[in-house]
């Protein structure tokens, strides 16, 4: 967790040695607090909210977690490819987001118009493809090099997938390199 004590310290025009005296620390054991060295406690926050004469929500740091925009994924007609795209951005990370999670933006509309320009998290890319994403909307890399986001089912051929979406003619028979489930779709 984060914490605004520095920006505080600054605003209330203290120095870290007054700002201990007020929250009745050592000045070392505040600058480790003030510095991230030493987590920030309920005790901490209370006596820094009281020093400062602020709310207690106002000592933590929000820390928004962003992860990558890595590219454009197709959603039908409109193909990207895996070689040469981003990290083009970066945009807040979803909740249940790890250092995995990346996004990519998708293009097309054989998920439906509403869903044009719309971002996809994802996370675990399976290479090979595992049974557990068979039935499932995943963002996946063809042989070809193309990166397309279908529901993901088993092929008439072993080792070759079905790739179908909501509006464009299913894709039979593919080779699918890699695929990762999606794991949450918002606006853009």
């Amino acid at each position: 967790m984060g914490n605004n004590l520095k920006a505080l310290r600054k605003a209330a025009r203290m120095t870290q040695q007054q700002a201990a005296d007020a929250m009745g620390l050592s000045k070392g054991g505040y600058v480790k607090v003030e510095d991230g060295d030493r987590r920030l406690t309920a005790d901490y926050i209370a006596r820094a909210a009281r020093a400062f004469g602020v709310r207690e929500a106002d000592v933590i740091e929000e820390v928004s977690r962003v992860v990558p925009v890595v590219g454009y994924v197709g959603a039908g007609a409109e193909a990207f490819f895996d070689l040469g795209q981003g990290p083009f951005d970066e945009v807040e990370a979803p909740d249940g987001a790890t250092d995995e999670t990346v996004a990519v933006e998708i293009r097309g509309t054989s998920l439906g118009e509403l869903f044009d320009r719309w971002l996809i998290f994802y996370d675990q890319r399976r290479e090979p493809v595992t049974s557990d994403l068979i039935g499932k909307l995943c963002v996946i890399g063809l042989d070809d090099q193309r990166v397309l986001v279908k529901k993901l089912k088993r092929g008439q051929r072993n080792g070759k997938y079905d790739l179908i979406s909501n509006t464009e003619p299913p894709i039979y028979d593919a080779t699918v390199i890699w695929a990762a489930r999606v794991k949450q779709m918002v606006p853009r």
